[in-house]
């Protein structure tokens, strides 16, 4: 993966320097960035030069390129806000401000604002993907021990297709019905499958099927409520095992 980036980055470098003028310039001196994305090529800050480099240094040719199409394409701006800056200040004009920032002026009062965040580090931030490299790092440090909860909560283990199909499946986890936000889209469709595999394909071979629970608090709750609607109220007392899981019997 990291090779084909390599080489998808100097295609796109080729392309750009073809179509650029060549000029003698004195060489300068770059330091990389945490915050830049590796792949880019030495740049000088705060210009759009970019050095050529030969076996023996600094080359005495410079290319003129834009900094910003060889910035890096997968920032969260660029990749989850749908409004574009001209779009934001076309807003902002809307409600009777120039900008942005003097729409934020004078809504959010300064008493409340935290000036230590204004920090260097924070204007650029970092990519997806160096965040998401940031994030296994942290995650690197954490000490994973041998859980004694027991009580019902156990370590199993999960086949991978179910994992990567149902688990991982963001269909099945963030889409939500817009009358009832607590239970997912997905959710309702695990009991869909729930019924369909009752009835359907003979399992019971009952002529219809409830809608499965929630969880295990849900399903003795219910046990009780249908012991009690069989019996019709006549009988006061529910005797439960001892041996049952505390929170179940809360």
């Amino acid at each position: 993966m990291e090779r084909a980036r390599r080489l998808a980055n100097k295609a796109i470098l080729r392309r750009l320097v073809s179509k650029t003028k060549t000029q003698p310039i004195t060489p300068a001196l770059y330091s990389p960035s945490r915050y830049v994305s590796s792949l880019s090529p030495y740049i000088c800050s705060g210009t759009n030069v970019r050095f050529d480099r030969n076996v023996n240094g600094f080359g005495s040719q410079a290319r003129t390129i834009s900094v910003e199409a060889l910035k890096p394409s997968d920032t969260f701006p660029h990749r989850h806000n749908s409004a574009t800056p001209e779009e934001q200040t076309k807003m902002a004009e809307f409600v009777g401000y120039p900008n942005l920032d003097s729409l934020i002026d004078a809504t959010v009062p300064k008493s409340i604002r935290l000036e230590s965040m204004k920090y260097p580090k924070f204007d650029e931030g970092l990519t997806e993907s160096q965040m998401i490299a940031h994030m296994q790092e942290l995650a690197s440090k954490n000490k994973i021990f041998k859980s004694f909860i027991g009580m019902g909560y156990y370590n199993t283990y999960v086949p991978t297709v179910i994992l990567r199909n149902i688990m991982e499946n963001p269909g099945w986890y963030t889409q939500y019905t817009p009358y009832q936000a607590e239970i997912a889209q997905g959710r309702l469709e695990s009991l869909l499958n729930f019924q369909t595999m009752v009835t359907h394909y003979d399992l019971t071979g009952l002529p219809m099927s409830n809608a499965s629970l929630l969880d295990e608090g849900t399903a003795a709750a219910e046990a009780m409520a249908m012991c009690n609607n069989i019996q019709k109220g006549k009988k006061k007392t529910f005797i439960i095992a001892s041996n049952c899981h505390p929170q179940t019997i809360d």
